[in-house]
Parts: structure tokens; C-alpha cells; sequence
């Protein structure tokens, strides 16, 4: 008896899922009368957004075809189901005649697909719901995976739910003139204030959708300069950043940005043998940055997928991301991927990360190491040859950042006692001049300033 009520039970659930049977009828008649709505419609639309066993099984058709480059209409339809045994599987030549019948207008495809697919994804929403609370029940899977699983998946969807368009030039002409005549009005940077002038002068800050690499050789002050940037940012426009530390420990990363802010040597910050005036300092900075919205992790072993999945935790619960940071490149791993050598495997992370920066639409700086070559040189000036298992790397990269400590700008204790001047080479940028920038680096406080300061 409890059998038979669970069955009809399922039954009730699925007879009254959301769909929506007209929405879908108008799309594969579009498909079958106009073959160039089928690249938009397979983009947007997968196989099961279809409710209907006997639509989806029209809309398979219609793919197989398309992808054998054969001739898609009512007839090559018909005879495909036919000839593989499915015609009566659809319910026979009347629902593919009811379907030509149907007048839809292609220029409301986007609005058919949207109807098509706000159904499918509240289905998804439902399966969801349903797991999550048999789920409940499973007391030999950690309550703590369990959760995290569903995060994942609901994140998911909230990303689905932001369907690409496609612009005409009329649109995109006009959202440039309409941006250019905002810039014209308020002549900021386009992108984020790195804080550093020459920089921002060269690059007009840091752009949306970009990959931002930084390198140098060891102990040269990557980790420093990105910090220093994160705060700039910071304290502009006080959306959050995540900062991904593969090497250094959270703890680490927070005695750094002390450092920065309060310039307390680390050493004194890290021994606690601390003044008045340091303490009064600390107890200012403190209660200032513990306001800002920066995010740390110090997960080791990172991926591409913890990292996808932190973002869309960190939009969840702040409602935006402004910046993420990663230190560093060479420290990443993708344990999945079948990948030959770790060349393959970092230009497969660079790739990916690219992805990522244009799926969010943000900037996404990966700090990396400089191979040794540069060392056996005479002009020890890096290169965009010479950043480490480079592989796709600087071909990736939108804009490639150099630090290189050059001995012409050695310490000199008569002017700038505390200071290393340091050169910022900008080895590749892809919309934008190369050039080479000068910033002062206070090592002990491994914190950056304006060369003109």
C-alpha cells in the first residue's frame, strides 16, 4: 500500500512539473523552418530543457542533422524518426503536422527560449528540493559534503539563469557610444586603479573579463605588489576581492597587510615587541580593515573547480566580486585532467582561467615564477620567454606584468634609505603600449609607492 503511494505520489509530482507545451511547439517549428535559429536555440537550449518526451526526441533529431550538415525540414525529419524506429515514439506524423502549423514569429525566439528555459530550470530548482531532503536522511555521508554538494548546485543554477545574448551591431554601436559619452562626462579609468599612476596611465586599470599575470623571480615582491593592489582597490571602491594564497598561510598573508597599512616592520609585528605608538597604530588599521570586504583562502592543491566555486559562493553572499588573486600559477594542480606533461597542465589552467575571468566578468591576476634562464644572462631583464612552463601563458594573458629589481636603481642610502627601486615591465599588453614603470619597494614593510613620492 505505502508503495503504491509513493508511486502515484511521483506521478502527481511529475504530471504538474512546470513547462511550458506552447513555448516549446513555437521553438521546433522556428528550427524547422528557419534553420539559422538552431545555433542560438542548441547554445542555449540542451535536449532535456524539453518537457515533452516526444519534443525532445524532435529537437535530437533536428541536432543530428544539423551536426551531418543535412537538409532539416518537415521531410528529412520525418523520414529520420521513421527510419529509426521513433516515429510512433513521437505519436506519429500528426504531432509533427500540428507543429508546422503553429506561426511563430523567429523574432521572438530569445523570448520563446527564455519561457523554454525559466520552466526547465524550476524543475531542476524541485529535483533539487527533493534531494535535499532525502538527503537528510543519509547519515553515512558527512553532513558537512552533503551541504557544500548542494551549495554547488544551486549555484549553478543561479549562473544558468543568466542566459548569453546575442548583440547586433546597431546595439553594440549604440552601448559604445552611450559608455564613450559616460567617459567623456567623468574622464575616470576604464578599468580598476591599480593605485600606482604610470601604471594606470599605461593600462587605463585593470579591465573586466581580463587574465592580469605578475612575475618575477623568487623573494622579489609578487605576493607584496598584489597585495598592494588589492588594498588600492580596496580602499576605491570597497567591493570584495578574493585572494587565493597557495604558498603562505591566511595568518601570513594578514601580518603582510598589517605591515602594509600600519608600516610596522613585519619582523617587529611578528616578535610582538611592540611600542605605544605601534600599538595605537594596529588598534586604528584594525578596526578599519576589518570592515573591507577581502576574502582569503590558503587551500593547497587548488583547482580551477574550487576556484569557479568560491567565486559564485562569494556573489551568493556579497551579491558581486570585483577582483580575484591568485599566488600562485605554478603551485595549481588539475588532478582530472589527462594531460601529458605539466606544460600541458598549466597552459590548460591559464586557459581555464581566462574562462573564468570572461564567465564572471572580472579581473583574474595569477601571480607566476620566472624561470631560472633569466639568471644565466648577461642582461638579466626578464622576457615574456622566461615566464616558467609558460606554454600558453603569455599567449593567454591580456597583460603581463614584469617586476624586475634592476642594479642601476640599487639602494641608495643618501636618498631613499629605506627604499629598493624596482622597474615593472609591461611585456605584453593586448590592448594596449608596453612600457616600463619605476615603484619604490620598502622591503621590511613589503610595501609599494609611487616612484614620484
Amino acid at each position: 500500500m505505502e508503495s503504491s503511494n509513493k508511486t502515484n505520489e511521483q506521478t502527481l509530482i511529475q504530471k504538474y512539473l512546470p513547462h511550458n507545451f506552447l513555448a516549446e511547439k513555437m521553438v521546433l517549428n522556428c528550427l524547422l523552418i528557419n534553420i539559422e535559429s538552431l545555433e542560438l536555440t542548441i547554445q542555449t537550449l540542451p535536449v532535456e530543457a524539453f518537457y515533452f518526451k516526444n519534443h525532445q526526441e524532435i529537437y535530437k533529431a533536428i541536432i543530428f542533422l544539423y551536426k551531418n550538415e543535412s537538409t532539416i525540414d518537415i521531410l528529412t525529419v520525418l523520414t529520420f524518426l521513421q527510419d529509426n524506429g521513433l516515429l510512433e515514439k513521437i505519436g506519429g506524423v500528426k504531432v509533427l503536422l500540428e507543429l508546422i502549423n503553429q506561426v511563430p514569429n523567429v523574432v521572438y525566439l530569445e523570448e520563446y527560449i527564455r519561457l523554454i528555459k525559466d520552466k526547465f530550470l524550476r524543475r531542476k530548482l524541485i529535483k533539487l528540493g527533493y534531494e535535499m531532503i532525502n538527503s537528510g536522511y543519509i547519515t553515512n555521508i558527512s553532513l558537512e559534503n552533503l551541504l557544500m554538494s548542494f551549495e554547488n548546485q544551486l549555484l549553478n543554477l543561479v549562473t544558468e539563469i543568466k542566459t548569453q545574448k546575442l548583440f547586433s551591431s546597431a546595439e553594440l554601436l549604440n552601448n559604445v557610444f552611450i559608455e564613450l559619452k559616460e567617459k567623456s562626462l567623468s574622464p575616470n579609468l576604464a578599468g580598476l586603479s591599480s593605485g600606482f599612476f604610470d601604471l594606470d596611465l599605461l593600462t587605463q586599470g585593470f579591465q573586466k573579463s581580463d587574465l592580469i599575470i605578475i612575475a618575477g623571480r623568487p623573494s622579489i615582491g609578487k605576493t607584496a605588489l598584489a597585495l598592494n593592489i588589492a588594498l588600492n582597490i580596496l580602499k576605491e571602491s570597497k567591493l570584495p576581492i578574493l585572494f587565493f594564497s597557495l604558498e603562505m598561510s591566511k595568518e601570513q598573508i594578514i601580518y603582510r597587510l598589517l605591515s602594509i597599512e600600519t608600516s610596522i616592520n613585519q619582523r617587529k609585528l611578528k616578535n610582538g615587541k611592540l611600542n605605544q605608538d605601534d600599538w595605537v597604530k594596529l588598534n586604528k588599521i584594525i578596526k578599519i580593515m576589518s570592515k573591507i570586504p577581502f576574502f582569503i583562502d590558503d587551500t593547497s592543491n587548488l583547482s580551477i573547480k574550487d576556484i569557479e566555486s568560491k567565486i559564485k559562493t562569494i556573489i551568493f553572499e556579497q551579491g558581486q566580486i570585483n577582483l580575484v588573486i591568485i599566488d600562485y600559477l605554478q603551485l595549481m594542480q588539475n588532478p582530472k585532467a589527462k594531460i601529458e606533461n605539466r606544460v600541458q597542465e598549466l597552459s590548460f589552467i591559464t586557459r581555464e582561467l581566462k574562462k573564468l575571468a570572461r564567465q564572471f566578468n572580472i579581473p583574474i591576476i595569477a601571480l607566476s615564477q620566472l624561470s631560472r634562464n633569466v639568471e644565466n644572462r648577461i642582461d638579466k631583464k626578464p622576457v615574456l620567454s622566461d615566464l616558467r612552463e609558460s606554454g600558453s601563458i603569455e599567449q593567454d594573458a591580456d597583460l603581463v606584468l614584469m617586476l624586475y629589481k634592476n642594479k642601476e636603481f640599487e639602494r641608495k642610502q643618501n636618498e631613499t634609505p629605506n627604499y629598493y627601486l624596482t622597474e615593472l615591465i609591461i611585456a605584453k599588453q593586448r590592448n594596449g603600449p608596453l612600457g616600463n614603470i619605476k615603484l619604490k619597494f620598502d622591503h621590511d614593510k613589503t610595501k609599494f609607492i609611487n616612484f614620484d613620492l
